[in-house]
Order: structure tokens, then C-alpha cells, then sequence
């Protein structure tokens, strides 16, 4: 009789731990559970009022940069634009923000002009410099404006890569600069289904 418990009990296990789930295993740097980048009070492009909330039910991206810079920006959100193209009808749960770093210069009206010329659905998002400063701390995202010679008269130098939220707006993933875009789709798509 023992055996015949033991045995049960031995398939019981076995069939437990068979149902678990699989966990999650990104192609990104998981941060779930990170306590940092809870949230922000910012304007759009268009002049609406924006907060992580109003996208709960889509995937985020946040990216982090200014209309003048010469590399990261345009190729990141190039890259980010690439995403929404291979996600297909996924990429309409998907929403990608552009926080400014230069509110200075990047006005509603740059930003307009700028972020929808990679992809329509991207939104850009400015502040006053102090909420800006104060967003840069809660992110960890560095940003350091400095002269150069010429007409801009000045860069900010920032550090790169993108945050994403899930459907649930939980930080999830952190997406450094020289990731693929493949390895992004296969990541939200995980955060999606």
C-alpha cells in the first residue's frame, strides 16, 4: 500500500510540475519588477495631456531623445519603425512614445513634424525642462547638453536604448541600441499574446 502511495504521489509531482508554465525568457534585458520608471505627466504632439495610463492595453515603447540629433534618434526610431511593419495588425496594440530631451528647441510643432515621418502612430511628448530633468532621474537616462560650433549651437549627448511596458503597463524590458529588430518583434509579441 505504501508503494502504490508513494506511486501516486510520484505522478501527482510529475503531472504538477508538468503544468507548470514556461517562464518568459526575452531576447531584450528583462527589468520586470524594476522600480523605476513609473510614470510621467507629459503633452503629445498634438497638445493632448499624456500619461502611461492612457495607453494601458497596448504594449509601450519609450524612447528618449531630441529632433537635432545627428544618429541615435533617427536611426533608433527607424529601427522602431521597422518593428511596426513586421509586427503587422500586432503593431496596432503597440505604441511608441519619443520623450524629448531639448524641450528648449523640440516645440509641439518640431515634434509633429518629426516623430510621424518614421511611423504615423508614434507620438511625441515634451515637458517643461524641470519635468524633463526630473524624468531623466526617474528613467536613470543620462543627458548632458554641451556647445559645439555651428548653427545648433548646442548637442545633448544621451545615453540610448528604449523601455517596454506590457499590455498591463508593467515595465518589462529594456532595449539596448545595437539589439535587432527581429529581437524586439519576438519580444512584444510575447508581450502580446
Amino acid at each position: 500500500m505504501k508503494r502504490y502511495r508513494l506511486f501516486l504521489l510520484n505522478v501527482a509531482l510529475f503531472l504538477l510540475l508538468g503544468c507548470q508554465p514556461e517562464p518568459v525568457s526575452f531576447r531584450n534585458t528583462d527589468i520586470t519588477g524594476a522600480s523605476f520608471g513609473r510614470d510621467f505627466s507629459l503633452t503629445d504632439h498634438h497638445g493632448q495631456p499624456r500619461t502611461l495610463a492612457d495607453f494601458r492595453g497596448r504594449a509601450v515603447i519609450v524612447f528618449f531623445g531630441y529632433t537635432s540629433c545627428p544618429d541615435i534618434c533617427p536611426t533608433t526610431l527607424a529601427r522602431l519603425a521597422e518593428a511596426m511593419k513586421e509586427l503587422g495588425e500586432d503593431s496596432k496594440r503597440v505604441q511608441v512614445l519619443f520623450i524629448t530631451l531639448d524641450p528648449e528647441r523640440d516645440t509641439l510643432a518640431q515634434l509633429k513634424t518629426f516623430v510621424p515621418w518614421f511611423h504615423p502612430d508614434f507620438l511625441g511628448l515634451r515637458g517643461e525642462p524641470t519635468q524633463i530633468q526630473a524624468l531623466t532621474t526617474e528613467y536613470r537616462v543620462f543627458a548632458s547638453r554641451h556647445a559645439v560650433e555651428g548653427a545648433l549651437g548646442y548637442v545633448v549627448d544621451h545615453s540610448s536604448g528604449a523601455y517596454v511596458y506590457d499590455p498591463a503597463g508593467r515595465l518589462r524590458l529594456h532595449v539596448r541600441d545595437p539589439n535587432s529588430v527581429q529581437d524586439l518583434v519576438a519580444d512584444l509579441r510575447v508581450l502580446l499574446h
